[in-house]
């Protein structure tokens, strides 16, 4: 039986983090999509939207243009590089991401556009709202979150435990660390 739970992250000061990027792994959940399942990250006024993509592993993203420039994406992170060269509209092929981690996004042409597609071996994942924090429905016990905000230096998701129990009712709080 899942319950509603809330988890509260914060930074390494204690202040609540948004936008942080939460998702629980649970033993004997499937890592990797559903075949065809499907992402965007959209190019809109000379940005990418959003901002940080949250995927689980096997996810197709395409990359919509709705620009009238032209852009060219890319990626040199080591989960998944890539390169789309200058296009406008919709690439025909999309971008499967089959491995786990975070892909940082640029665009050739304009160097301000930059994006993080966070891809997770989990269906439950969310990311946090202004006050920091996230509602995942989740069976009791004992879970391994993996965390990752754009403010850390390394792109690799930090990994902590938590611990869903029925009689608890306060969100469980997690702390990001300084890389």
């Amino acid at each position: 039986m899942a319950l509603p739970w809330a988890i509260e992250v914060l930074d390494a000061k204690g202040q609540p983090l948004a936008n942080a990027v939460v998702a629980v792994e649970l033993q004997g959940q499937a890592r990797t999509a559903p075949r065809g399942t499907r992402a965007e990250m959209v190019q809109r006024e000379r940005q990418f939207q959003p901002a940080i993509l949250t995927v689980q592993t096997g996810t197709a993203v395409f990359f919509p243009n709705f620009d009238t420039v032209r852009h060219h994406v890319y990626s040199f992170s080591p989960i998944k590089p890539f390169d789309i060269k200058l296009y406008s509209g919709t690439p025909a092929e999309p971008i499967v991401f089959d491995k786990p981690g975070v892909a940082a996004l640029g665009c050739n042409i304009h160097d301000r556009m930059s994006a993080h597609i966070v891809v997770v071996d989990t269906p439950l994942f969310a990311l946090t709202d202004a006050t920091g924090r996230v509602q995942l429905d989740l069976p009791p016990g004992q879970h391994s979150v993996r965390l990752w905000h754009a403010s850390l230096r390394k792109p690799q998701l930090q990994m902590q435990n938590l611990m869903v129990n029925a009689q608890m009712s306060a969100p469980s709080r997690l702390r990001l660390a300084e890389d």
